[in-house]
């Protein structure tokens, strides 16, 4: 059993990143393995449309001159799936809507390569636009036929400077709780629920 976590922040140790470990530390702790790759500091770019994807159904995008297939290889594999991004201008980076434009077309190309896996959107703000940055990562999992996991409220965290999420109480807990969920969601999957 894993997960694989998907960081859209350019800064890999910021906001973002500490709202991820939070959560894996939960998934770790039922035994699930677990991964962060960070796309925010890398060159993605976006979905052409192109529908070669649609042609060759070889669970790869046809552009290959980036991360994007190997993240498509790691999220096959998984059994759960989170995509984080702080949020700029109400919504998510450049980097995190390409790999969910891009891996989307792949999977809907490829007989729905995501089907039933677990998904959760997480989001940092410095004050408003989170929620609709989880919304539209959410909107991903619901396409692609998975299990959207939710918390104790919506999953996001408030903070501007590096550090500044682990004073949000709230933010860290629900995040706490979204592991758990992801975790318990993943072993009932598995048939190992304790």
């Amino acid at each position: 059993m894993k997960v694989i976590a998907f960081n859209g922040s350019p800064r890999n140790e910021g906001n973002t990143s500490l709202l991820i470990r939070c959560t894996l530390q939960e998934i770790e702790k039922e035994g699930i393995k677990t991964e962060i790759i960070h796309i925010g500091s890398e060159k993605i770019h976006g979905c052409t449309a192109c529908m070669k994807c649609f042609e060759k159904k070889d669970q790869k995008c046809v552009y290959d001159d980036d991360v994007l297939n190997s993240c498509i290889e790691k999220m096959i594999s998984a059994d759960g799936i989170i995509i984080a991004s702080p949020t700029y201008f109400a919504d998510m980076t450049p980097e995190t809507k390409a790999l969910i434009d891009r891996s989307g077309f792949v999977a809907m190309a490829n007989g729905n390569l995501f089907s039933r896996k677990c998904g959760a959107g997480i989001s940092v703000a410095r004050r408003a636009g989170a929620v609709t940055t989880v919304d539209s990562i959410n909107h991903f999992f619901g396409i692609n036929d998975m299990i959207t996991i939710g918390s104790t409220y919506w999953n996001i965290g408030i903070g501007f400077a590096p550090g500044d999420v682990e004073g949000d109480e709230e933010g860290m807990q629900t995040m706490r709780r979204l592991g758990q969920n992801m975790a318990w969601q993943i072993r009932m999957a598995n048939h190992q629920i304790k």
